[in-house]
Parts: structure tokens; sequence; C-alpha cells
């Protein structure tokens, strides 16, 4: 009988297999502790975080600050229907507060805009996790229909949620 664990080593080599295909991921780690000087996250420990620089630290953008300037999401996030005309503000608040959630422990995860359309919002993000965070959030808390779509050569999430009206 075959165990959950090759499933899981699939998975994890399959994760791994694209690792080196973003181009906003650092291929070398800095030799000391960096800062970075517009969010004023900390790299130290082979990750970025919040928290004081100790010691002298490099002056080195974070990927997310690099993704906002450089205009270039990672996520995308489209939020459309009779249902979101109608709860808007709730919609945006719950998309706000996954953000504050997952920005809070990993400063890498950001929204970079919520830009408004014809038929909704699009949420553009940092990172494919926080877009996928929030449109689970959106899926969970309001029902509606979900589609998520990875495009693995670009490293992009694109989801959409929708929900017709009461």
């Amino acid at each position: 009988m075959k165990t959950g664990r090759s499933a899981y080593r699939y998975s994890r080599k399959q994760l791994l297999e694209g690792f080196g295909d973003d181009p906003y991921r650092p291929g070398r780690k800095p030799a000391g502790p960096a800062q970075c000087p517009r969010c004023r996250a900390v790299f130290r420990r082979g990750r970025w975080s919040w928290g004081p620089a100790q010691g002298v630290a490099l002056k080195r953008r974070c990927p997310a600050c690099r993704r906002i300037d450089e205009r270039f999401p990672a996520g995308y996030v489209s939020i459309a229907g009779g249902f979101f005309a109608t709860h808007r503000g709730e919609i945006l608040a719950l998309v706000k507060n996954c953000e504050q959630r997952e920005s809070a422990e990993h400063p890498l995860e950001r929204i970079m805009r919520i830009d408004d359309g014809a038929a909704g919002v699009t949420v553009t993000t940092t990172s494919t996790h926080l877009a996928r965070v929030i449109a689970h959030a959106l899926k969970a808390a309001f029902k509606g229909s979900l589609r998520l779509v990875y495009n693995k050569g670009d490293s992009i999430l694109r989801a959409g949620w929708t929900r017709a009206a009461d």
C-alpha cells in the first residue's frame, strides 16, 4: 500500500522545478544583513522579515518593492458579478484584511493595486501566494465560483471570482 509521501515528494519536486524561473528571486543571497530602503524590510538568515536591522545592513530593494516599482505583478484576482456590486465594501475589506494578515508575517506578500473596471475590480499582488489566499478567502466567505490559472513559465497566477446577485 502506498503512502501519501510519494505524492508529497512529487508536489515538492514540482514546486522546486519552477523556483529558478522567477526573475524577482535573487540568485545569490547578500553577504550580510540587508534592508530595503523603501519598505524597511530586513533580509537576515535567508529570509525577508520585519524588524530593525542589526549592525550595518546593505541597502537592497526587496523583491516586492522591485515588483511594485516595475509594475510587474505575480498575481491577479478579478472580482465580478452582481453580488460584488451590492457588497463591494465587505468584499474589499476582506481583500485588505487578507493582505494585512499575510504581510504582517511575510513582507513580500503585498497588494500592488486595486483597479476598478467595467464589470468589477482587479487586485494585483506581489506574489502568487497572496493572490491564491485572497481568492480562496472570497470563495470561503461568499461562495460563488472560483477559477485559478497558474502560468508556470511566467510564475503568474490569475484568479477569477464571481457570484451572481442574490
